[in-house]
C-alpha cells in the first residue's frame, strides 16, 4: 500500500522559529538549497525520509512530532469541522484550506482549539454554557490518529514478558500480586451493586464483578498494569493541554489504549490480522478479546515500517447517536456524521445479534468505504433492567478492502449505497428518506406536484 505523503512545513517552520535561525542557516545545517526549505515550510513539497533523517541528526528531533503536530489535526479535520452548519454560507474550497494552512498554521490551530473547545458550532451560539469535553478529547486523539507508539512499545513488552500466549489472565493476576500488591477479587453482581470494578486501595484488592466475561475481567487487569506506563501516559495528557474534565477522560483512553496494546501485542495482532483477512472473530478467540476489543484494536495499527488497515469506528444506539468515533488514518467523512444516514445497512445489526452486516457505501463526494457493523452488548444495568446495545460500525477506503474476509464476493467496483452524513449535512436529491431539509437551504414546494421527499429544497 502506498504510504500517505506527509506535508510538514509548518513544524519545521516552528522548529526554525524556536532555534532562532533563518531558512539560509537551516538550509545549510540540513544539505538542502534554501529555495527547497521554503518550498517545505510552504506545504508545498513533502518531508523525505532523508530530510526527516537529517532533522534528527542534526537537531535531536522526534520524527513523530512532524505528524502530531499538524495544525487541526491537518485538512480533513479542519474540512469536518468547517462542515458545520454555522459555516454554510462560507465557500472555502480545498484549494482555500491549503493556503491557509501553508500561510497561517498557527491560525488554524487557534480556530481548531477554539470551535472544540467550544463544542462546536451549536455551542458557540451559546455564551456561558458548560463546555463539553468531548470534542477536546477526539481532538487529542485524532492529534495522533490514535496511534501512540510509546503505548504501544511498552504494552508490547509487558506482554511479551508476561508471556501471554498461556494463561493471560493469571499472568496479569500474578503480576498484579507480585509487583504491585494487589489481589484480584470476584464478587458476587449483588456486592456490586451498579459497579463492574472497583480498587480498594485499603484491602489491597482488585473487585471484579461477576458479571463481567473473560475477556471484560482480563481487559481489566491490563488497565490495571496501565500503572507502569504511567509516564508515558501523563506526558501525552501533559503534551494535549487539556482542561481537567477533558484530561481525566483523555488519560482514561490512554489507559485502555494500553491496556489493549497489552491483550493485543502490536507485531503479533498485525500478524494475526494479515493471516486471517482481519477476520474478527477469529482474532476475538485468539486474543481472548471481545469484538469490541478486537474492533477498536483494528483503528490503531498505524506503527511506521508496519501499517495495518485504514479502518475508521463509530458505536452508536438505536436513536442514532453516536458515543464514539474515530478516523484514525482513513480520513473518512462519516464518522463525521451528526446522526448516521438510515440508508446505511449498519442500523441492520441490530437486528441480526450473531451477525455482521457489511455494505459499500458512497458518500457525496464520491469517497467510497466498506463498512462492518456489528451489535454488542456492554456489561451493566441490573438483573432484569434495561440491557444495553449498541452497533460498532468499521470502515475503510473501498480500495483497502480487497484482503478482507468479510469483502469475499463482494464487488468492491461495483454499486455502491448512496449515503450522507445525515439530512441537515446531505445535499442529495430526491431522497426517499429525507427527513430535513439540508442546513442554510431554505425548504421548497409546490401545490401542484410533489416529488419522492416532502423536503423539497433550493437549488434543486
Amino acid at each position: 500500500m502506498a504510504e500517505r505523503k506527509l506535508f510538514a512545513g509548518h513544524a519545521i517552520r516552528r522548529l526554525r522559529f524556536q532555534l532562532a535561525v533563518t531558512q539560509a542557516a537551516m538550509a545549510e545545517a540540513l544539505e538542502i538549497s534554501p529555495s527547497y526549505l521554503n518550498l517545505v515550510e510552504r506545504n508545498q513539497r513533502p518531508i523525505s525520509a532523508a530530510l526527516m533523517l537529517k532533522l534528527a541528526e542534526t537537531y535531536d528531533f522526534d520524527p513523530r512530532r512532524l505528524a502530531a503536530a499538524e495544525p487541526g489535526g491537518g485538512a480533513e479535520a479542519l474540512r469536518r469541522r468547517l462542515a458545520d452548519p454555522l459555516f454554510a454560507d462560507l465557500a472555502i474550497d480545498r484549494h482555500q484550506l491549503e493556503e491557509w494552512l501553508a500561510g497561517a498554521p498557527d491560525g488554524a490551530e487557534a480556530f481548531a482549539r477554539a470551535y472544540d473547545r467550544m463544542g462546536g458550532g451549536s455551542a458557540m451560539l451559546a455564551p456561558g454554557a458548560a463546555q463539553d469535553p468531548g470534542p477536546q478529547v477526539r481532538r487529542a486523539i485524532e492529534r495522533w490518529r490514535n496511534h501512540f507508539a510509546d503505548l504501544d512499545a511498552a504494552g508490547e513488552a509487558l506482554a511479551d514478558e508476561l508471556r501471554m500466549a498461556g494463561d493471560p489472565y493469571g499472568a496479569m493476576a500474578e503480576r498484579l500480586r507480585v509487583k504491585h500488591q494487589l489481589a484480584v477479587r470476584i464478587l458476587p453482581a449483588e456486592v456490586m451493586v451498579d459497579t463492574l470494578k472497583r480498587l480498594d486501595l485499603h484491602a489491597r484488592q482488585l473487585q471484579l464483578s461477576e458479571a463481567l466475561d473473560p475477556s471484560a475481567r482480563a481487559f481489566a487487569l491490563a488497565e490495571q498494569l496501565a500503572v507502569e506506563a504511567r509516564d508515558e501516559i501523563e506526558a501525552l495528557v501533559r503534551g494535549a493541554e487539556l482542561d481537567r474534565v477533558a484530561a481525566r477522560l483523555f488519560r482514561r483512553h490512554l489507559t485502555a489504549y494500553f491496556a489493549a496494546a497489552v491483550m493485543m501485542p502490536y507485531a503479533r495482532f498485525l500478524r494475526a490480522c494479515e493471516a486471517s483477512g482481519y477476520d474478527l472473530e477469529l482474532l476475538q478467540r485468539r486474543f481472548g478479546a471481545s469484538a469490541s476489543q478486537v474492533a477498536h484494536r483494528l483503528t490503531t495499527l498505524q506503527r511506521v515500517g508496519a501499517r495495518g488497515l485504514s479502518f475508521f469506528l463509530m458505536r452508536f444506539d438505536r436513536a442514532g447517536q453516536v458515543s464514539k468515533r474515530y478516523a484514525g488514518a482513513s480520513g473518512s467523512a462519516l464518522v463525521e456524521a451528526a446522526v448516521p444516514c438510515p440508508l446505511w445497512n449498519a442500523y441492520d445489526a441490530f437486528a441480526r445479534t450473531d451477525e455482521t452486516a457489511v455494505q459499500l457505501v458512497e458518500l457525496e463526494d464520491g469517497a467510497r468505504a466498506f463498512t462492518i457493523a456489528r451489535c454488542v452488548h456492554p456489561h451493566g444495568g441490573a438483573p432484569g433492567g434495561v440491557r444495553p446495545r449498541f452497533v460498532i460500525a468499521l470502515g475503510l477506503p473501498a480500495a483497502e478492502a480487497g484482503t478482507l474476509a468479510a469483502a469475499r464476493g463482494v464487488d468492491l467496483a461495483g454499486r455502491a449505497a448512496p449515503i450522507g452524513l445525515g439530512c441537515r449535512a446531505c445535499t442529495r436529491l430526491a431522497c426517499p428518506q429525507r427527513s430535513a431539509a439540508p442546513a442554510g437551504r431554505a425548504v421548497a414546494g409546490s401545490e401542484r406536484e410533489r416529488g419522492v421527499t416532502a423536503f423539497g429544497f433550493a437549488g434543486d
